[in-house]
């Protein structure tokens, strides 16, 4: 029998300890993560990120954000940008590229789908 997994508060479940965030152009940026569930193609999971700027790019895979808490700002490539809180909903498509300025310590849900090979 197959069950549904569930997470009870993203709000505050627990993650992996923070580490240096890669990509950050901002010393001491760090962020944290953890997988809520996987399979053919798909995983989800809870991710934090402290205030500072990174860039970010989707290759090979699209993913859901729905921004939990914080606040940042977006800027893609042409120039665009946009602003995310808490209750924003948006889609980065394979491909995409941009550069993120986290306010406030941001944490968000997430889902990838990875693209077949």
């Amino acid at each position: 029998m197959t069950e549904a997994v569930i997470l009870s508060d993203a709000f505050t479940a627990p993650i992996q300890p923070h580490r240096a965030k890669l990509t950050s152009t901002t010393p001491g940026q760090t962020e944290a993560s953890a997988e809520v569930w996987g399979a053919d193609g798909l995983r989800t999971g809870i991710w934090e990120v402290t205030p500072g700027t990174f860039t970010s790019t989707r290759d090979g895979f699209h993913e859901v954000c729905q921004i939990l808490s914080g606040r940042a700002t977006i800027e893609e490539p042409s120039g665009r940008t946009f602003e995310i809180a808490a209750g924003s909903l948006f889609v980065t498509p394979a491909g995409w590229r941009g550069t993120w300025t986290i306010h406030e310590t941001l944490r968000k849900s997430w889902a990838v789908f990875t693209l077949p090979a």
